[in-house]
């Protein structure tokens, strides 16, 4: 269990490190793959859940991720958040969504597992993901 944690943060460090100089495009295109195939299972109100949660836990660490909550709309769900990463440094955005993504994919993985979790960022992100990130896990 231990290996395939540590692989999903592989996936997510490395899907976070892709385009540092869109930096925050790039993040709320993660969010936004892996919402489609949470709120599909969850609903809105328990991705949106999850989603509060995490933020709160990212802000102790990153004071400045200032989001209170997520449009209705799929179009702006994620507006508060790319405004908050926008007066960031590409690296200082790519630290708080690494944290942002590990933080809710840690609570998914407590509630529903860690094999249901790593198949809905399979499907939200592709198998060319987690491929990279397993062979860079067995390198080392």
């Amino acid at each position: 269990m231990e290996t395939s944690e540590l692989l999903r943060h592989r996936i997510i460090k490395n899907l976070v490190a892709q385009h540092p100089e869109k930096a925050a495009d790039a993040a709320i295109n993660l969010w936004e793959q892996m919402a489609t195939q949470i709120i599909s299972i969850v609903g809105e109100g328990g991705f949106n859940a999850l989603y509060a949660r995490s933020v709160f836990l990212t802000q102790s660490t990153f004071y400045w991720l200032a989001v209170s909550s997520l449009s209705a709309q799929a179009d702006y769900r994620f507006a508060e958040l790319k405004m908050s990463f926008e007066g960031q440094t590409p690296v200082q955005v790519g630290e708080a969504n690494s944290l942002l993504l590990i933080n809710f994919t840690d609570i998914l993985a407590s509630l529903i597992g860690e094999q249901l979790t790593t198949s809905i960022l399979h499907s939200a992100w592709g198998f060319d993901a987690s491929n990279r990130a397993g062979k860079e896990f067995k390198n080392e």
